[in-house]
């Protein structure tokens, strides 16, 4: 991987990052301290995690990332076209297929050459631009540094942009948390612009569950992860084959709940916080909230948060979409973008 030349790469620190030994001690006190034990899912993700997580994305039970792709192919260069785009703003930064097919269309189209990716990571951030950069030798990436959550209206701005938040990671908010950010994004948003969004569709457990548990036990690996994480980054000693990993389908909430479950009475000190934990027999720790939803509910909430949905893409299954919005106050024409 090369070196990119001056001001083909660029990083803009948003927010003052606090060390991640600070973020997960706070959210350990906070997670530990409910019933059921919680923890927010960027723990999953250290190095380890994210290789693993790579894994997942390739394995025959997890459907999202392939259809997603798909959905994407059948549709990016038209959108392109239509919106003619200057940056691309990404809410995490990426070097996937997805990432890739957006960025190559705008290339095609000539459109635009500039990436904007927005990543709370710094080494994730450099790493997924020094990618693209030492693919795409016409690339510019403006990076910036902070939540995105908080973060995207202060993001800096040179044109018309796709904001495009992919993966289904939406999903991950509980609802308060999902308005808003829906509602930053309306914020950020000019005529003209766009929000992408991919969205997981409430399908049969017989689907889902398989995605969050599969017969190779790759996400369990990746789930158990977080516990050593927990015991690297805190001082921990909590024995890691204490916990089975287990998908759970809350159909109340519409969402997949990955759980690591305590096979017997756990007992172990996090010693850099001074937090003596327990765990019952059965007694889960919930790692992660996966929302599904449906195209009626999220064009609602969409529309709550300002932002009129212009087309909303699907497979033929209706496994997965894709949104088109844009803000509700916008003087582009209703029908610029299709039907609905």
């Amino acid at each position: 991987m090369t070196t990119p030349p001056a001001g083909r790469l660029t990083i803009r620190r948003l927010t003052q990052g606090r060390p991640l030994r600070e973020q997960l001690a706070d959210d350990v006190r906070a997670g530990f301290g409910r019933s059921p034990k919680v923890l927010p899912p960027k723990y999953l993700y250290d190095e380890r995690g994210s290789e693993l997580f790579e894994t997942i994305t390739e394995l025959p039970e997890y459907y999202p990332t392939r259809t997603e792709a798909t959905i994407l192919s059948a549709h990016v260069d038209r959108l392109v076209e239509d919106i003619r785009p200057e940056e691309l703003v990404e809410l995490g930064s990426g070097s996937s297929r997805k990432t890739r097919m957006l960025l190559e269309a705008m290339h095609r189209s000539g459109s635009g050459n500039r990436y904007v990716p927005l990543e709370i990571s710094e080494t994730a951030l450099e790493g997924a631009a020094l990618e693209l950069l030492d693919d795409y030798p016409w690339l510019e990436v403006h990076g910036h540094l902070g939540d995105f959550a908080t973060d995207l209206p202060s993001v800096s701005r040179s044109g018309r942009r796709i904001i495009a938040f992919l993966g289904s990671t939406i999903g991950n908010l509980l609802p308060a948390a999902r308005a808003a950010l829906l509602e930053r994004v309306a914020d950020s948003m000019q005529p003209g612009d766009v929000f992408l969004l991919g969205a997981d569709l409430v399908k049969s457990p017989a689907t889902l569950v398989p995605a969050y548990d599969d017969a190779a036990g790759v996400t369990a690996d990746f789930n158990r992860n977080m516990l050593t994480v927990l015991n690297r980054e805190l001082d921990g000693d909590l024995p890691v084959d204490a916990f089975e990993h287990r998908a759970v389908w809350n159909a109340g909430e519409a969402r997949i709940e990955m759980h690591l479950v305590a096979r017997e009475e756990v007992t172990g000190r996090l010693d850099a916080i001074e937090l003596d934990v327990r765990f019952a027999p059965g007694e889960p720790l919930v790692t992660e909230y996966s929302c599904k939803f449906e195209v009626a509910g999220l064009t609602g909430e969409l529309g709550v948060a300002g932002l009129e949905t212009a087309e909303v893409w699907t497979d033929d299954r209706r496994w997965f979409s894709v949104f088109v919005a844009r803000r509700t106050d916008s003087s582009a024409p209703a029908d610029q973008y299709g039907g609905g």
